[in-house]
């Protein structure tokens, strides 16, 4: 079990191009083994092999939840811009689509 309090929200890209985002509670790298090993079937494990692009964690799994669920409304373009740490991006295409 991982000693760290709270989450870790993630970005996987699956082999066919696509992003999978999720969060991690009892450990990042568990979790990821276990999409990539299609433990619990799903979205990722139809598309594997994936791969690791983003994570961050989060002292409180609420918060992480909340961020994993906002996230994933996010358009690929938006996911991509914060993979890359471009948070200026991030934040003209959320003024876009309002």
């Amino acid at each position: 079990m991982n000693d760290e309090p709270g989450a870790h929200v993630y970005i996987l890209r699956c082999a066919d191009g696509s992003y999978y985002v999720g969060s991690a509670r009892l450990g990042l790298e568990r979790r990821v083994a276990e999409h990539y090993a299609g433990t619990f079937g799903g979205y990722a494990s139809k598309r594997l092999p994936v791969e690791l692009v983003w994570a961050e964690h989060f002292p409180d799994i609420i918060d992480a939840i909340a961020v994993e669920r906002q996230i994933k409304g996010w358009s690929r373009a938006k996911k991509e811009a914060l993979m890359r740490g471009d948070y200026e991006r991030v934040r003209a295409l959320a003024k876009r689509r309002s």
